[in-house]
């Protein structure tokens, strides 16, 4: 691996370049999320029946973050990243053609697996930063990974209404195949000497988890706040395509930016972090989500109460993400892609299992039987923090 005297220069162009770059690629598996019940009846089934579809994508994702994402720490990261683009461009043309409802599906798949370049982009930038300002560059670059993810939803609904929602996969692909060419040549040289087999490298994940107690907690935190996160939103579409509410696909994406706070907390979180305030940070925005789901089930007839409690799920729960990954990134710097794996791996299959909660509690209770679970996760995450606050030693040398 380079030295830090031949590690690039980080400049502001390309911290926003990472930024855009995250967002635009995670967008790829929020697209369809104010696109269910239209999708839905496109292809003969209940709207109710489809929130799987993001439990699938998010899944794909996974496995991707896990057999894919570690291959970062031995292999040259640009390349791997134009190559997933690439792909991804693929497997989103194929989404956009698919007449037939399994080979949809697969090709969901597809995009889930390849939108992990997101995830090698991340750990590329912290690399890159120097010591003392990487919680502001992790957090800068999550910002535009999260602003992504908001506004993916107000993006597709807007598309969908003018046009189709295939065009929204269309348009999607363009964009990953002109993000490819741009990366290719504008993010630096990242050549290495690293020796591993990728048996070994696979192996080396569990040496990680058992090694640090601080990647094992902050990955449990990370599945249970993106659990929250996932409740809120496979639940939110059902609500809002429904009455009282009866909205287009163009009005639910706009919802995506009530959310638009929570890139602000990534920057906050990020700066707390580097002042070694990473732990209280946690605390503070695992409360704020629990709170949250107060507001939002209030949401069921009261617009000003369910946008008012987006907003605070949001901000909580960007705001623990980057106080987990500004935790993360400072526990081993030679293995970075393999901690995003472990860390991200467990944050996006708490995601699908929030979704498929979301999808059978909406089918049992509701509206409200969605937000029962939403804040059940939530109590978890706050009793989880309460308990290991309580326990650890401020001498810790990972206690952050």
């Amino acid at each position: 691996m380079s030295s830090n005297s031949e590690k690039p220069v980080l400049s502001n162009a390309t911290i926003r370049l990472f930024a855009f770059a995250c967002g635009a690629v995670i967008a790829n598996i929020y697209y369809s999320q104010p696109l269910l019940a239209t999708i839905a009846l496109s292809f003969g089934h209940p709207p109710a029946h489809l929130g799987f579809l993001v439990t699938l994508t998010q899944l794909g994702y996974a496995c991707g973050l896990f057999l894919i994402v570690p291959l970062g720490d031995v292999v040259d990261r640009r390349k791997l990243i134009v190559r997933l683009l690439l792909a991804s461009t693929l497997a989103l043309f194929a989404v956009a053609a698919s007449t037939n409802f399994p080979i949809f599906v697969l090709a969901n798949l597809c995009v889930g697996l390849t939108t992990c370049a997101a995830q090698l982009l991340v750990p590329f930038a912290a690399s890159l930063a120097p010591d003392e300002d990487r919680g502001r560059v992790v957090g800068t670059v999550m910002s535009g990974l999260l602003l992504g993810i908001l506004l993916a939803r107000t993006v597709s609904g807007a598309i969908a209404q003018l046009s189709h929602w295939r065009m929204v996969y269309c348009v999607a692909a363009l964009s990953m195949l002109l993000l490819a060419g741009v990366l290719s040549r504008a993010l630096p040289d990242d050549g290495r000497d690293v020796q591993l087999r990728y048996s070994a490298l696979m192996a080396s994940l569990w040496s990680l988890v058992r090694s640090h107690p601080v990647l094992r907690l902050r990955s449990l935190y990370g599945a249970l706040v993106f659990a929250c996160f996932s409740v809120l939103w496979t639940g939110l579409t059902m609500l809002l395509s429904q009455p009282p509410y009866g909205f287009s696909e163009g009005k639910i994406g706009l919802f995506g930016l009530a959310g638009a706070a929570g890139a602000w907390a990534a920057n906050q979180a990020g700066r707390l972090a580097d002042r070694g305030h990473g732990n209280l940070a946690a605390g503070l925005f695992a409360g704020t989500v629990l709170i949250s789901f107060a507001l939002i089930a209030g949401g069921s007839h009261s617009l000003i109460a369910l946008l008012l409690g987006i907003l605070l799920l949001d901000v909580g729960v960007q705001g623990l993400h980057i106080s987990n990954q500004s935790a993360i990134y400072a526990l081993a710097h030679h293995a970075r892609s393999r901690i995003t794996t472990v860390y991200l791996t467990s944050y996006f299959i708490g995601g699908a299992l929030g979704s498929g909660a979301a999808s059978i509690a909406y089918a049992a209770s509701g509206w409200y039987g969605v937000c029962l679970v939403g804040a059940a996760f939530a109590g978890l995450l706050v009793a989880l923090w309460l308990a290991t606050f309580a326990l650890q030693r401020p001498t810790a040398p990972e206690a952050s």
